[in-house]
This record gives C-alpha cells, structure tokens and sequence, in this order.
C-alpha cells in the first residue's frame, strides 16, 4: 500500500501549564471559521485554536464543558475521544468504556491487586452537540439558514444509572450485550468509541474495541431533543435505535471517522494496548445503507488509501480532520497521542501533519 503523502504540518501553540494536554490529544474538528477545537484523554474541557497564519494555530482558548451541559459529576475524566462539525453544532463524544487500573512497578503485589480492579468514571458515557457561533461555543442561539430559521441549543444523550440511553440499548445487542455483561474495560477489548462522524441527524460512531474476529464496528444512531438540553435515541427505519456497520480493517480498530463527500475516511489501528502500524481505509457510500451491513474489501466499497507513519512508542495518530493545505482542498489533518520528541516544538507547542487525500 502506497504511504502517507505529507503535504505540510501545522503548528500548534497551547498555553496550558499541563504536559498532559500535549502528550494526549486525542480528537480534532475544525470549524468553517477556520478554528481547532480539540479533545485529551484526561480533560473535561475543549481547547480551541485560532489560525495565526503560516500553519500556526495559536491564541490558546479553554472551554468548560460543564458550562453548557450537564455532567455526571464535574471531577472524573470524559475521555474524549471524537470531535465534529456538523450544521451549527460541534460534536463530542466520551469513550463510553470501562478501564482497568495500571500497575505501577513499585511493588509487585500492589500491581496484581490493581489488575484486578476496574473503574467506571460515569463522564466517559458522554454524546454532546454545542452550538458554535462566530468562533464561540454557546448554550443557544436563533440561526437562518434561508429557508427556515431554527434554533441550535447546546444537549447531551439522555443520562441513565451512571450511563446513557445508549449504553442502555446496546445492553441486548447480541454482539456487544455480551462484552458489556461482564464489564471488559477497553484495553481488553472492551467497548471503546474512538471516533464520531456526523451529517444531519445522522451519527457515526467507530469502535476501537471490541473487534470481533477482525471485524470492527461502526454504530450508526440518529437522535432528538425531547426536553431542553437532553437528546435520546430515535428509532430507525428497522425498528432498531441503531445499526451497526462491520467493516475488514484487516484486524484494527477505528480510531477516528471523518465524511467526505458521502464516504467515510476511517482511521484504523491496533485495538487495545497494541502497539503497531495505522492506515487510512475509505468506506464509499456510508450513507447510503439502512439496516445492518457487512463490508469486506473484495467488495469494492472499502480499500485502504495509505500507510500512516508508525514509530513504536509514539506518534499514535488519533484526530482527524479535513484541512485546506497548499493547493489541495482536502488536505486531511492527524494529531497525535504520544508525540515524538521531534514532534514538540518547545514544551507548550506540538506538530500536526497534513497529508494529501488521493483522489479515488
């Protein structure tokens, strides 16, 4: 498969005093202003940057979640894991997963015991929109789009027992039900949202975990605000809440989605706690399909478009966004967890790549 075509990086210029923030990027949207807005592991916030010209993204804004819409509690971690810009409204979305505590290395039986202990922070079950005017995020405003006037208000899927309405649903899925029966945090190969891809009322979210023999997985929901601020499932034509896409990603998880002219692009990788190479598959007409469906790539309708980079250790590719760059209108922008020494400009700034998207 042809590798990555690096078209240029772009600079991005934090302030936080955190090394966290760099070191754990892990979602990206830009907006039709032009601005970054991007998601970390660890934060319950937004950081949005402005562009400063010459592939410079400054002017480091935080923007507080909590400020906008409702959260379980404002001290466990979201997770965020997916940004996009879809009609007005950015969209994020938490992981939804479970994960198991780390051993330390300090003493060996302090480790096996924290094996065994599994943590639920209720932030990561998050599915938000936030409205976005003139570079800003705000709780609600009057938008025309010509033909009719709506108002765009700032909401989050309908919260259950320390989950969400989806969560809920996906309980009796036959694929997934069973995975979340027996509460297999992510790095297990768990439930694991890691990215999100919106177009109208339609979402997409992909799964890093579970794969299931080599298949991984795209839910597809559609949802409604039915009081202020709070969104819920709509049902489908099928009857269902969701469906649910299986796609030959020759054994990775989804990282990230991203539309494009009716297709989505899907970042792939290692699932769980793998370290290994990534690639960019193109998944043509996602639009177009109305029940559950299976997609190998003998079928024409999903192929790989290129090799990412891959150093062992660092340089996760984990945000994806559409990005003008030089003379190519589709340039496609990564970020990445765990950046490369030679990656961080100076200790507040990181560097982000642009590739070329083929023409396919």
């Amino acid at each position: 498969m042809p590798n990555a075509f690096l078209l240029s990086r772009a600079l991005l210029k934090f302030q936080s005093k955190s090394d966290d923030l760099l070191e754990e990027l892990s979602a990206v949207a830009r907006t039709p202003d032009g601005h970054l807005w991007l998601g970390s592991d660890e934060f319950i916030t937004l950081e949005r940057l402005t562009p400063m010209g010459d592939g410079v993204f400054g002017d480091h804004q935080t923007v507080h979640l909590k400020d906008f819409i409702e959260l379980f509690d404002h001290d466990s971690e979201i997770d965020i894991e997916g940004l996009d810009y879809a009609d007005g409204y950015l969209w994020v979305v938490g992981s939804h997963s479970l994960k198991r505590d780390k051993p330390e290395g300090d003493k060996p039986q302090k480790d096996i015991e924290r094996l065994a202990d599994i943590d639920r922070d209720p932030n990561r079950s998050l599915l938000a929109r936030l409205p976005v005017l003139n570079g800003e995020i705000v709780p609600t405003y009057a938008r025309d789009d010509g033909d009719e006037a709506r108002t765009l208000t700032a909401a989050s899927l309908r919260k259950v027992e320390g989950h969400n309405v989806l969560m809920e649903a996906l309980a009796d899925d036959e694929h997934l039900g069973p995975v979340l029966s027996i509460n297999l945090p992510s790095k297990d190969n768990g439930l694991d949202i890691e990215g999100i891809a919106v177009s109208g009322d339609r979402i997409f979210l992909g799964l890093r975990g579970p794969v299931l023999r080599g298949w991984a997985i795209i839910l597809e929901i559609e949802v409604e605000e039915t009081d202020p601020g709070t969104l819920t499932l709509k049902e489908l034509d099928d009857g269902k809440p969701y469906r649910k896409h299986f796609l030959d990603l020759n054994g990775q998880g989804i990282r990230e989605l991203c539309l494009h002219d009716g297709d989505l692009l899907v970042l792939a990788g290692p699932t769980m706690d793998l370290e290994g190479a990534m690639q960019m598959f193109r998944f043509e007409d996602a639009l177009d399909h109305s029940n559950d469906t299976i997609w190998s790539q003998e079928s024409g309708k999903l192929h790989v478009l290129f090799d990412l980079p891959f150093t062992i250790g660092s340089d996760h590719a984990e945000g994806l966004t559409l990005m003008p760059c030089l003379n190519y209108e589709n340039g496609l922008m990564v970020v990445y967890d765990s950046p490369a020494r030679d990656r961080r400009a100076s200790k507040k700034s990181v560097f982000a790549d642009i590739f070329r998207l083929p023409d396919d």
